[in-house]
């Protein structure tokens, strides 16, 4: 039985891995973390996700449970210090900055990492797709990516959005940084012909949408993908942790999980 730590454990996305965990033959949650002032500290690892009561209570210390893999949709801040447990990860947490991406490389040299900004199948298949057509388009084609989230989601613009903005710039040839435009104000001139465009729009309920457009002389591509549940995230999680138990150490992606 695969014994799976959930980090974040209270929030909408937790508690929903929490009862994919449970309806997934061969797996079980053996605990749940959160932050020391969350109010969910105590309760019922069960009972928070809507099942029966399980007799776990949520903690805020990660070394207090034994587990074989973690599954990480927590903050920045506790992802890169629940490292020191030194498990199998399986990360979603977005909002991580360069110093972070270093420590998880890092770490990943001693323990298996899977890794990603989006969980579900269709936005991998959708990375891939930008990855191989960005080559083919970029020479004649402007690129602008749209966003839209939830009213309560905290980061900005959301890390998919941030990963199809990376795959385009190295196709270009350049940093993200020297290409990336966050929204437009004022007279901002002629758009630059290396230049990707990044626009996040927040409100509602919305779970995720992302578009990618790619605009030419008297026509347009654009490639969508809209979550409708994240139901789709928790059950990509939860398989990137049944994939990484019998991997050795390193850092992958969900590509990886799915072989695209």
């Amino acid at each position: 039985m695969i014994r799976v730590i959930i980090c974040g454990a209270g929030g909408r996305m937790g508690r929903m891995i929490v009862r994919a965990v449970e309806n997934t033959e061969g797996m079980e949650v053996s605990g749940g973390v959160e932050a020391p002032d969350s109010p969910y500290i105590g309760m019922d690892m069960g009972e928070i996700a809507g099942l029966p009561k399980k007799d776990i209570k949520i903690t805020s210390e990660i070394g207090e449970i034994a587990g074989d893999v973690m599954i990480e949709f927590s903050t920045p801040e506790a992802t890169i210090s629940h490292l020191k447990a030194k498990k199998k990860m399986v990360i979603g947490t977005t909002g991580i900055d360069e110093k972070g991406i270093e420590k998880i490389k890092e770490a990943s040299k001693n323990i298996s990492i899977v890794m990603s900004p989006n969980m579900s199948v269709g936005v991998n298949t959708l990375f891939t797709i930008v990855e191989r057509i960005a080559p083919i388009l970029i020479k004649d084609f402007d690129v602008e990516i749209m966003e839209m989230h939830h009213r309560l989601k905290k980061d900005a613009p959301s890390g998919t959005a941030m990963k199809i903005a990376q795959i385009i710039a190295q196709a270009m040839g350049e940093k993200l940084e020297d290409v990336a435009v966050y929204g437009r104000k004022g007279i901002v001139g002629e758009r630059k012909d290396k230049e990707i465009g990044i626009l996040s729009l927040r409100g509602g309920d919305v779970v995720g949408e992302h578009t990618v457009t790619f605009a030419g002389i008297g026509e347009r591509l654009e490639i969508a993908h809209r979550a409708q549940s994240r139901e789709t995230f928790a059950q990509g999680a939860v398989k990137a942790a049944l994939w990484i138990i019998n991997k050795p150490s390193g850092l992958y992606t969900t590509k990886d999980v799915l072989g695209l």
